[in-house]
């Protein structure tokens, strides 16, 4: 569902926007459609691959779904941000097309570093790579755990990182704030980080409760976030 969901937005936004990056304002704001079908999406990818389940999971989710339907309210709907920073610039909200919505990419160019162009492709570039990073962590770290439910899983992802689900995240969060950033997202994304943070410690100690000295070894030799292959004496261990 995800994935025709994507494919649709896909469409959608060729078809809206066929001459790429170069929209004035007002052919890019008021996207209320656009709004709807990436809020939809960003949330289905979300639930369906977090399915939290606790407490302390859906209070994650809650947050980080506000965190995705703040930040498409903005890039298609109401720029907040822009109409806030604007004045601030000396320049009115309607210069901000398309391209210079993508404000650290117009911020590198005033301040005379690379050029607009230069710069979005910069912003995009490293934005996807973080975003499709952060999708592939939690895809597969998802897949491997309900594969293997009721079992400690050490193997795949989970033989060089702990937590890729929360890490895949945390990925998507910077990626989405390197694209598009605005004052919401950017005051959330610290406290979402942090929240995530503190779940994936709260797993360890519950599955160090559960598992005993199989995940303290495991623990040492894995990190959590950082991908790390560890030695093969290690691996004997772990197995």
């Amino acid at each position: 569902a995800v994935s025709v969901l994507a494919v649709a937005a896909l469409i959608l936004t060729l078809r809206e926007h066929p001459d790429g990056m170069h929209r004035p304002f007002e052919a890019w704001y008021g996207n209320w459609p656009s709004v709807a079908l990436a809020s939809l999406l960003f949330l289905g990818f979300l639930f369906g691959f977090t399915t939290p389940r606790r407490r302390a999971e859906w209070r994650n989710a809650g947050l980080t779904s506000a965190f995705f339907i703040s930040l498409f309210t903005e890039m298609f709907g109401v720029p907040l941000t822009i109409y806030l920073l604007a004045p601030a610039l000396g320049i009115p909200a309607s210069s901000f097309g398309l391209q210079e919505s993508h404000l650290w990419a117009y911020l590198l160019s005033r301040a005379g570093f690379i050029s607009l162009a230069q710069g979005v492709y910069l912003v995009m570039g490293v934005s996807v790579t973080l975003i499709g990073m952060g999708v592939v962590l939690l895809a597969t770290g998802w897949r491997q755990v309900h594969a293997g439910r009721g079992y400690l899983v050490t193997t795949g992802i989970y033989r060089s990182m702990r937590h890729p689900q929360y890490a895949g995240l945390i990925l998507t969060i910077l990626g989405f704030n390197i694209q598009w950033p605005t004052f919401l997202t950017l005051l959330m994304a610290p406290v979402l980080i942090v929240m995530y943070l503190r779940l994936a410690w709260q797993e360890d100690r519950e599955l160090e409760q559960e598992f005993g000295d199989t995940y303290r070894r495991y623990s040492r030799v894995v990190w959590a976030f950082v991908p790390r292959l560890p030695s093969e004496k290690a691996v004997q261990e772990l197995t």
